[in-house]
């Protein structure tokens, strides 16, 4: 067994590197949280699909990191009291967190560039009704900042990209310990795998019900967030179909070493090491033969076999 406390310290510190990276990338992206978006052309023509009512989130924002990244890390913890294996555990967690905010940073930053208005632009912009255009017929808003700063930032969906990059891996790593994939053709298994898929997709779903999305939103950060996930999680596991696909490579490798470590040494020109060794000691006890002035019949004691 490969436990947290026999081997956690040592597989924290093989991936240090990878833990100040994760960090430096919760730093981008608290700043991409901060910098406004690209405030694209709106003309009064366009209002016609931007006027759709505001509306309260049905899923809020912090009900994402709940779903989407403590709930798989809770399975995880669970799997890791039957498997033992720290190398699951910690390698499952870092690709979790991996797969979150990459998809995070590459949706905001599509966000910031794109500058996409959502659906209820008309009412963040006017929130009294009254549209107010320049001479180039672009809106000249008088709305709360932020609400218009976020009015901005339709395209990708972020609460969709991130539920399918969380709920993504986690349907992933439930297929490879389920065996999903073993060709015997047991439904049930599947189900377990589409739950989580299910409740990313109804996410996405209320994105647009709400108000909040168009639908290519959804579609494109549904995508974005399940291919990140995928990546990210055949950086640490086989494909869930594959024979071992229910652990890490790690844990194989580790594995790999204890078993050879417990080997014997392999023989040399067909014969045990032991013997090998034990031979050269013989091969090393040379016969003196002192010289003097009965060397010669000394020599010709010892070619005879006398000594």
């Amino acid at each position: 067994m490969h436990t947290i406390r026999s081997h956690g310290t040592t597989v924290a510190r093989s991936h240090k590197h990878d833990w100040f990276i994760l960090l430096l990338l919760v730093i981008i992206e608290i700043i991409l949280n901060i910098i406004h978006p690209f405030y694209r052309f709106v003309g009064k023509d366009m209002m016609s699909d931007l006027k759709y009512p505001m509306k309260d989130n049905t899923v809020p924002i912090w009900a994402v990191g709940v779903y989407a990244v403590l709930l798989p890390i809770i399975i995880f913890n669970l799997f890791y009291i039957w498997r033992r294996s720290v190398y699951d555990l910690h390698h499952s967690i870092l690709g979790l967190l991996f797969a979150v905010l990459i998809t995070g940073i590459l949706t905001d930053s599509i966000k910031l560039a794109v500058g996409r208005p959502r659906p209820d632009f008309f009412w963040r912009c006017f929130p009294d009704g009254k549209d107010v255009y320049d001479q180039f017929s672009n809106v000249v808003c008088h709305g709360k900042t932020h609400e218009m700063r976020e009015g901005h930032k339709s395209f990708p969906s972020g609460h969709t990209s991130w539920s399918f990059a969380g709920l993504g891996f986690l349907s992933l790593y439930l297929a490879g310990k389920i065996r999903a994939f073993d060709r015997k053709g047991h439904i049930a298994k599947l189900c377990i795998v589409y739950l989580p898929l299910l409740a990313a997709a109804l996410v996405g779903v209320s994105r647009v019900d709400d108000y909040r999305h168009h639908w290519q939103d959804v579609f494109a950060g549904g995508l974005l967030g399940l291919v990140v996930a995928t990546i990210c999680y055949l950086q640490f596991f086989p494909p869930p179909y594959h024979t071992d696909g229910w652990g890490p490579y790690a844990h194989f490798d580790a594995l790999d070493e204890t078993r050879s470590s417990s080997l014997p040494a392999p023989p040399v020109n067909g014969f045990p090491m032991h013997v090998m060794q034990s031979q050269s000691a013989r091969n090393s006890e040379f016969v003196t033969v002192p010289l003097g002035q009965n060397s010669s019949s000394t020599l010709r004691d010892v070619e005879a076999g006398r000594m």
